[in-house]
């Protein structure tokens, strides 16, 4: 963005590209809503056990956190435009590949490589957004829209899913083919190609990447199996994850380009942030693959009918760019992520003593809080996270930012499926709602420790910015301290 454009606001040309790049954002939500409601006809369908269906979740959000860092490297090594086009072609390809599947594992490979490729389309297309806006009012109005959008298509895809279920479902994995087309014919024709960057001596830390998706999916994987291969197999597998996290570290000490900067770290905001997202992540989606499993298999619900009952939840949609922006303004970021955070521990609370006899209006309030927490976590956190970083680290930022987002969905998968099997002794429909009573313990207990973390983030901007005594003046601040994007979350 030019000088002029900077000191005038974005022009039309960027507002442009923001839309582009929300229909990215926005095919990745309705892609995962609508495989959510999609599960119990695909394990019908294939035959898969519950851990096996829960690895056609996994395997989507470990491609997507496991090549994050990656990723978003490559979009500034090798250009956010370029990674941006190349990689949706790729989820294009895929995603229609994953509806021609007849095997479980063809599904779970072909989601793996979906995976992969949101990995490097996202943190581009995020940095185009965080590069493309100047700090401040003008980009967090940005990542606002842009979170909310990615909620809109939540919500949408969980309707969608559940009418094109009916139909078959197949086309919840045909339907994106056609949305990443039209956006990425868009992308061709709206997103400007950027200057190409200078690499002269560097490279894509390879080993890097290697080591930190083998950390991640052993760690999930030992997860998994706690509740199938016992503890001493569960404990070797977490054991080699964690040896290969600290290869992980160690090549990234040694190397001379990094994957990661690990002086990044040094800023108590970011590591924050992206820790509470984890969290937040991984309560949010085993709370949401234990809700479809329990209305589906145990109440017999419909996919059409399980749509509509969590739609509710579908409000951070209309809260994200309406409500939020506001709450930042007046409260700053650090005290609306922890207000978004106590409400999820609500949401869970709620749900805690679920009955297998239970009415949707009494699950209704706990929903309904979910889809009001997630509003006001989800965009704040994106802007707490990418802000104070070098423009040239803003895909690295964002990499950091959706790989703790993807690997917390997929930890929180993992352990809510892990704690539920093991809870469950038998097959009666009591013993199916033990299991699930078990498995919501999982993101309740997420939950509190994201807000442990979100209080500690308070506390810490407080520290940072300690009000003035009575008489004192008041220092000028910018944009950024007035909205909070500085404040840890």
């Amino acid at each position: 963005m030019s000088a002029a454009e900077t000191a005038s606001g974005p022009d039309a040309r960027t507002w442009g590209v923001l839309l582009v790049l929300c229909g990215a954002i926005f095919l990745e939500g309705i892609d995962v809503a609508m495989l959510n409601v999609a599960l119990p006809s695909i394990r019908a369908d294939l035959g898969l056990s519950t851990g096996e269906l829960q690895w056609v979740m996994s395997a989507y959000v470990l491609g997507y956190g496991g090549f994050m860092l990656l990723g978003g490297r490559a979009a500034d090594l090798f250009g956010r435009r370029r990674m941006f086009v190349l990689w949706l072609t790729v989820f294009l390809l895929f995603s229609g590949l994953g509806g021609l599947a007849t095997e479980g594992w063809m599904l779970i490979v072909a989601r793996f490589v979906t995976g992969v490729a949101a990995a490097f389309m996202t943190p581009a297309g995020l940095s185009i957004i965080t590069t493309g806006f100047p700090e401040g009012p003008e980009r967090d109005k940005a990542l606002l829209l842009y979170s909310g959008t990615a909620a809109a298509g939540f919500s949408i895809g969980l309707v969608a899913g559940g009418l094109l279920t009916a139909l078959g479902w197949r086309w919840v994995f045909f339907a994106p083919v056609v949305l990443s087309f039209l956006i990425l014919v868009a992308a061709l024709a709206l997103v400007p190609a950027s200057r190409r960057p200078d690499r002269t001596g560097q490279h894509v830390d390879t080993a890097g990447a290697l080591t930190v998706t083998a950390a991640l999916v052993l760690i999930v994987l030992g997860v998994e199996r706690a509740a199938h291969a016992g503890i001493a197999a569960s404990a070797a597998i977490l054991l080699a994850g964690l040896a290969f996290l600290v290869v992980f570290l160690v090549v990234e000490r040694r190397s001379a380009e990094p994957l990661v900067r690990l002086g990044v770290f040094r800023n108590g905001s970011l590591v924050r942030a992206n820790l509470a997202a984890m969290l937040f992540a991984a309560g949010f989606f085993g709370f949401q693959f234990l809700v479809v499993l329990y209305l589906q298999e145990l109440r017999g619900w419909s996919t059409l009918q399980t749509s509509f009952a969590m739609l509710v939840m579908g409000v951070d949609a209309v809260l994200s760019p309406t409500l939020t922006p506001r709450l930042v303004r007046r409260f700053g970021n650090a005290r609306v992520i922890l207000g978004g955070l106590l409400l999820a521990v609500l949401s869970y609370g709620l749900f805690l003593p679920l009955g297998a006899d239970w009415s949707y209006a009494a699950m209704f309030p706990g929903l309904l809080i979910l889809g009001v927490a997630f509003a006001l976590a989800y965009g704040p956190l994106t802007i707490v996270a990418t802000s104070g970083i070098a423009e040239e680290e803003q895909g690295l930022a964002g990499g950091l930012l959706y790989t703790a987002f993807q690997f917390g969905a997929a930890l929180g998968l993992s352990a809510a499926t892990a704690v539920s099997v093991a809870a469950t002794r038998g097959e009666t429909p009591a013993a199916l709602m033990e299991g699930y009573r078990a498995g919501l313990l999982v993101p309740f207990a997420a939950a509190l420790l994201a807000c442990v973390i979100g209080a500690f983030a308070l506390r810490a901007g407080r520290a940072a910015h300690p009000a003035p005594a009575d008489g004192a003046t008041v220092p000028a601040t910018g944009p950024a301290e007035r909205t909070g994007a500085t404040v840890s979350p």
